[in-house]
């Protein structure tokens, strides 16, 4: 049995350009601000709302190379990954807490030329490829039986 699922998807805009440093051991790590908004029709005024979540994205790695270089303020993305709270401390010593996704794919949706955008994902050592556990088996017959 599953011991819980996290799951983020994301399709918004970036506030700022993306900052890029690198950790002591080499590896990327590229953070963004992605914008989310909804719209609605308030029910007793009949005006439009809208409200705007601010989502904090880190990529790490490759994933982290490409985020830095390609995407700028104002780009639309499709972000996957997981939701992460870590804590660090302040320049006063005071503990603090913040909740990120950490990106495992990410797709760009605009481009320069308008061609639409172009699929990332971060990749672990793939290892020698073998078949999934979960696929259906080569000669599986996906005609319903009644």
């Amino acid at each position: 049995m599953a011991r819980g699922i996290n799951k983020v998807i994301l399709v918004g805009n970036l506030g700022a350009d993306p900052e890029t440093r690198y950790m002591p051991s080499g590896g990327a790590v590229t953070n963004i601000r992605i914008a989310t908004s909804d719209s609605w029709k308030d029910k007793q005024t009949g005006d439009q709302q809208e409200r705007t979540e601010w989502h904090n994205v880190a990529f790490f790695g490759k994933l982290a190379e490409i985020a830095g270089e390609y995407l700028r303020k104002g780009s639309q993305v499709y972000v996957e990954g997981r939701l992460r709270t870590r804590k660090w401390q302040d320049k006063q010593g005071n503990d603090r807490w913040t909740t990120e996704i950490v990106a495992n794919e990410m797709q760009m949706l605009g481009s320069r030329s308008g061609q639409g955008g172009s699929t990332y994902t971060k990749q672990d050592d793939p290892g020698p490829a073998r078949p999934a556990a979960d696929s259906p088996p080569d000669d599986f017959d996906d005609d319903i039986p009644f």
